[in-house]
């Protein structure tokens, strides 16, 4: 369901329109003893089990067998500036079971291959040079400030 008010038709030029809903789910980081057919989202607070199902299955044709929700409170800090106390948004997870047959692993987006590592010790070693000359250069020199150099 959503709740966004859409313009009722009216006749002559007719436009296009797209119906999106107003849910949004994030994929979240499972707990490293979770069964690898079980993945965590975070969704929108109004969102209830059955459109969590409707959501996965109608969209991404995902099976789902059970869904559980759990909503954690926000934390209450003390605000830095002026020094009131806040709470911090509550949060809505969503634990979403697979057919057994289906695995679940969570993308390694920043996998790094051995050719990067490589490239990122030879342009720290250049830095380090670059560093070691300014720092040469301007030894002798204590009383000046860094940014006013040679």
């Amino acid at each position: 369901m959503s709740t966004r008010w859409y313009p009722i038709y009216q006749r002559g030029n007719p436009q296009l329109r797209v119906f999106l809903p107003n849910f949004w789910m994030k994929l979240v980081r499972p707990l490293p003893q979770q069964a690898s057919n079980i993945v965590h989202f975070q969704c929108s607070m109004e969102m209830t089990k059955h459109d969590i199902k409707n959501y996965l299955d109608k969209i991404y044709n995902v099976p789902i067998i059970d869904i559980r929700t759990k909503i954690t409170t926000g934390r209450f800090r003390k605000d830095a500036g002026k020094g009131y106390i806040v709470k911090d948004d509550d949060i809505k997870y969503a634990m979403v079971v697979l057919p057994k047959t289906m695995t679940f692993e969570f993308p390694n987006i920043f996998e790094k291959k051995k050719g990067d590592l490589e490239d990122d010790t030879k342009s720290l070693e250049e830095t380090k040079k670059s560093f070691r000359k300014y720092i040469n250069r301007n030894k002798d020199r204590p009383d000046v400030p860094s940014w006013f150099s040679i």
